[in-house]
């Protein structure tokens, strides 16, 4: 007898709570083995055991769930709040709390709209935290030296990098091969924009100076793998700068928001890396002829400056001029200044009223043989004075001389020859190249000319009025004929139109006729001019 149908008053079986608990979960187990729930995800936790406990709910009923470790590590979708899902589990209860709670073995978005509401708000989340703005972005190096590249290396993507790099400016290229979609994506492109931050500067393996991170065109679902929160931290967190090159010009992922640079596709990510070799190679070439004509303009302006400083600088004797006669003048007038000082000294010493004129006069010679002495002795002085003073002079005339001038004047005249020079002689060889060509042209013209036909003997043949026969018919009806030689004209005067037959003897069909005065012949033609009428002989 099943116990749960004995009505007999008092003698209901007992339970123990957990035979009760056991029974009820073998009863919710049985019935719901396999379920499938669609809700929105309330309360999230995360404990340190790699479980998720999470509730899921709707506008009037709320069910607690919970991911075991191995399930939760191999789920493509993270549980959020707010996040409606179709989750794929079985009902069971917790004897521990007398609950039940719905074990989760699968969790996929509720469709389009979910994924976008999530990705919107991951997105407000990290613009919150001013991971997109402006001012944290790095700027690009503009010509790296080692590119890394975060992409799969099977895919179409890597060759077109490659290939747009070559094309333009070939640099080092370090790939790091990840998943470009799947539930492996995430942590995998995390992990190689990391790694390329982690590597050593100028170590065994060069660390980038650049990193691009790239993928084909695709779905939603396809791309959602940039859209993983560890993904836009790990590209924010970049000490490299970082291009994101992920989908089509109009896919937008969250790395894209983060990046320091986006590009459109990967092709244009590889343009943005590097410049055009070419361009910076005819750049460099513009900016050195402009550096050239710079420094020539300004020798020459500096030069032309120089001459006409030189212009206006006066002669060096005239420098000297002044000095050497305002010397002469004042070491002419000296001897003459020292006597004088000494007549009125004395004369001074005269009127004050000496009391013993013999030692005044004594003192007023001493004075005078000392002056005298002075004047002596200050005259080789004077001399020397002037002398040193004539030798510099003259090492400064030797300066202010215009012998570098000269010599940069002669030089540029040497250099004027030797241009004139050169232009000579190019302009010989042309003229002597253009005279063998016009010789050339010649001999071709006569070669190809109708006289020399006629030097090999043929001969073309005229009617009376000038016009070229090319027939018997037309000889034969003609008035008068005309045979043109290489060396001259034949008249033959008016012939009887008598055809002879093909084949025929020609001497046969002749017969004597009157002989008629020759005509006047015409006037002889130049021995260049040709025929009127003249056609080809080919």
């Amino acid at each position: 007898m099943d116990m749960f149908e004995d009505d007999t008053p008092g003698n209901a079986p007992e339970f123990t709570v957990s035979e009760l608990s056991g029974a009820v979960k073998r009863v919710v187990e049985g019935e719901f083995a396999h379920v499938r729930v669609r809700g929105e995800i309330g309360r999230v936790s995360f404990p340190r055991s790699g479980h998720v406990y999470m509730d899921l709910k709707d506008d009037r009923s709320v069910i607690a769930g919970v991911i075991w470790k191995g399930v939760a590590s191999r789920l493509e979708t993270r549980p959020e709040e707010g996040l409606e899902v179709v989750v794929t589990g079985r009902l069971t209860t917790f004897p521990g709390q007398s609950k039940y709670q719905l074990v989760i073995e699968d969790m996929a978005p509720a469709g389009m709209g979910a994924l976008m509401a999530m990705l919107e708000k991951r997105k407000q989340m990290l613009a919150a935290e001013g991971l997109f703005e402006a001012s944290r972005k790095k700027p690009l190096p503009f010509l790296p030296e080692v590119i890394g590249v975060v992409t799969s290396p099977s895919g179409a993507v890597i060759r077109d990098i490659l290939h747009r790099l070559r094309d333009r400016f070939p640099r080092k290229v370090l790939i790091w091969p990840v998943a470009v979609q799947g539930k492996t994506c995430a942590p995998e492109v995390a992990r190689g924009i990391a790694g390329f931050n982690a590597m050593t500067p100028g170590g065994a393996l060069p660390r980038p100076d650049l990193i691009i991170v790239a993928r084909g065109g695709g779905s939603l679902e396809d791309l959602w793998g940039f859209n993983e929160e560890i993904v836009a931290r790990a590209a924010a967190a970049s000490e490299i700068p970082l291009i994101s090159a992920v989908g089509h010009e109009t896919d937008t992922t969250l790395i894209d928001f983060v990046s320091d640079r986006r590009a459109p596709t990967p092709t244009a990510a590889a343009e943005l890396a590097v410049p055009v070799r070419g361009e910076l190679l005819a750049w460099v070439a513009e900016q050195g002829a402009r550096l050239t004509r710079a420094q020539t303009q300004a020798v020459e302006t500096r030069g032309r400056w120089l001459r006409d400083l030189s212009r206006a600088l006066p002669r060096p004797e005239t420098l000297t001029e002044g000095p050497k006669q305002r010397l002469d003048y004042l070491s002419d007038r000296l001897p003459n200044a020292l006597r004088g000082l000494a007549q009125r000294r004395r004369v001074t010493l005269s009127e004050r009223g000496a009391l013993r004129p013999a030692l005044l006069r004594g003192r007023l010679a001493e004075e005078g043989r000392r002056l005298e002495a002075l004047s002596a002795r200050l005259r080789p002085a004077l001399d020397r004075a002037v002398t040193a003073k004539r030798e510099a002079l003259g090492y400064r005339s030797d300066r202010l001389s215009l012998r570098p001038i000269s010599r940069d004047l002669a030089r540029q005249k040497g250099d004027l020859a030797e241009t004139l020079a050169r232009l000579s002689r190019a302009g010989e060889a042309d003229l002597r190249r253009r005279r063998d060509r016009l010789g050339a042209a010649e001999r071709m013209r006569e070669t190809l000319g109708y006289k020399a036909t006629l030097r090999r003997g043929y001969v073309l043949v005229h009617d009376g009025e000038g016009q070229l026969l090319r027939s018997r018919d037309a000889a034969a009806a003609a008035s008068g004929l005309r045979l043109e030689f290489a060396d001259g004209n034949l008249e033959l005067g008016e012939m009887p139109a008598r055809p002879v037959e093909e084949g025929g003897d020609p001497a046969a069909s002749k017969a004597p006729t009157p002989q008629k005065p020759a005509a006047k012949a015409p006037r002889k033609p130049a021995k260049d001019e040709p025929p009127s009428g003249q056609g080809s002989l080919f």
